[in-house]
């Protein structure tokens, strides 16, 4: 995620007023267009917009400022937040749009053929299905069973590859334990 200034319009009109940066500087600082912090030095655009003092809010500091007006080539950077402040972690259903929930169960074959380590709960999470629609391909008895290739659910789109593989690595985490035992055993066994 690329970081910018909050509220980039009125970060805008602040520099304007109090710095002597470039309008390409303050466009690629806020992340607008050069010809938009035109139009806002001109007076065209953003008219009632308040400025927001960059330094006060701790986005910006003085001397950031000093170093991009001694040189227009300087790109200025945002400050580094001294709270870093998790990303809301999303839960609840998630929104599939039609166009791809013909292609759930596909996804949903391809997670039981490629990661049988995976739980129902899990395989529900990454592809946003029941579980009955789960244990129906499991047990060949879905409707639509005879048809169904696999195809992996991050080409889909239905998950990322960030999300499927924190998946497997929880369950491998929890089946590893008991592949040990299993083989321990059975070398005992064989003598």
């Amino acid at each position: 995620m690329s970081r910018q200034p909050l509220m980039p319009k009125s970060s805008a009109i602040w520099l304007i007023d109090n710095t002597s940066l470039s309008f390409n500087q303050i466009a690629e600082f806020c992340k607008l267009h050069p010809l938009e912090i035109k139009a806002i030095a001109d007076g065209e655009t953003s008219q009632g917009i308040k400025g927001l003092d960059l330094i006060a809010t701790g986005q910006l500091t003085r001397n950031e400022i000093t170093k991009g007006e001694a040189d227009k080539n300087y790109k200025i950077k945002l400050s580094e937040p001294r709270i870093r402040i998790p990303e809301i972690e999303r839960r609840g259903a998630r929104y599939t749009p039609v166009s791809k929930r013909q292609d759930r169960p596909n996804a949903i074959l391809w997670l039981i053929r490629n990661h049988p380590e995976l739980k129902n709960i899990q395989i529900s999470r990454l592809v946003g299905t029941t579980k009955s629609t789960i244990e129906q391909i499991r047990d060949r008895t879905h409707w639509n069973s005879a048809k169904l290739t696999p195809i992996d659910p991050v080409t889909l789109g239905l998950c990322s590859q960030i999300d499927l593989d924190l998946e497997v690595k929880k369950s491998a985490n929890n089946r590893i334990e008991p592949l040990v035992e299993d083989i321990g055993e059975k070398l005992q066994g064989s003598y």
